[in-house]
């Protein structure tokens, strides 16, 4: 492998991971306000379906990743009505609402399959682009690498640096000391699950407009799953979620790169390697070998 294919890979790597930062970043949002979303999958499937059949009809990606948004949007306040009004079980409202996105993303999508449609253009940065090697890696690529690298930052910086972070990690840690000290909880709950679930479905939208172009039923099926783990595995930290996020895209890489070196492997083989590293990983981290 020459440092030309080194470098094409580790760009991709960056593109295919980037929707899954972006989930993660809004996951860890909506969980240190004290909301486990586990919607995720069902949100993503809608979101992606949705975003795509706009941006196609609409013929305008920005319009598609709005709708992807929206959907992302609505699936979480449904799971904030649920936990904080209704008192109902966060989740059995997120297994039911992953079940009814599935099924109906299929449904809704079902005429929009395997259609080509819109994509998002792309935007290398003047000048930084011909940095040798990290030009190339991060600034050709387009405009969703870019929001999902500032993202992470952003989002590390709101969370630890900022009066109105704190008051999130407080109605998530601690609601009883931040309710005492005149902070409205179930207000803030209900407006971070939202923000957070708005960028599960810019995450979603992303993967029909950006990575896997176009709509297929189960477009991308195991992917909410995947961010929930990784926020876990990340320690519920934006720059530790994005950094898990790259290494799942890393092995899907690498399980690419093994299976045309060795056709004769089954598919489904290498396919369960990300999914199998994860699990490893997870464990290793609840087992605090890697503190």
């Amino acid at each position: 492998m020459n440092d030309t294919e080194l470098v094409r890979i580790l760009a991709s790597i960056l593109l295919t991971s980037a929707p899954l930062i972006i989930a993660v970043c809004g996951e860890t949002i909506t969980e240190r306000s004290g909301v486990i979303n586990l919607s995720l999958d069902g949100s993503m499937l809608m979101a992606a379906m949705l975003g795509f059949i706009v941006a196609l009809q609409s013929n305008n990606v920005w319009l598609g990743f709005l709708a992807g948004a929206g959907i992302g949007g609505f699936f979480a306040f449904i799971i904030a009505f649920g936990s904080i009004h209704l008192r109902v079980s966060q989740v059995a409202v997120g297994f039911v609402l992953t079940l009814l996105g599935d099924d109906l993303s299929a449904f809704l999508g079902q005429n929009y399959t395997r259609i080509p449609g819109p994509t998002v253009p792309h935007l290398a940065i003047p000048v930084l682009k011909d940095i040798p090697v990290i030009g190339r890696i991060l600034f050709n690529q387009d405009i969703v690498v870019y929001f999902a690298i500032i993202l992470v930052f952003v989002t590390w910086w709101f969370l630890n640096r900022t009066q109105f972070g704190l008051q999130l990690r407080g109605s998530g840690e601690r609601p009883e000391a931040a309710f005492a000290r005149g902070v409205h909880v179930n207000r803030l709950r209900y407006l971070y699950t939202i923000a957070g679930g708005m960028l599960v479905g810019v995450a979603g939208a992303a993967y029909s407009l950006n990575v896997k172009i176009g709509w297929s039923d189960g477009h991308t099926r195991g992917f909410g799953w995947i961010a929930l783990a990784i926020v876990i595995f990340g320690g519920w930290s934006p720059i530790g979620g994005a950094l898990g996020a790259l290494l799942f895209g890393a092995t899907k890489a690498i399980a690419t790169v093994l299976q045309r070196t060795f056709p004769e492997v089954p598919v489904v083989v290498f396919n369960s390697l990300p999914w199998i590293l994860m699990i490893l990983v997870l464990f290793l981290a609840g087992s605090n070998v890697l503190d």
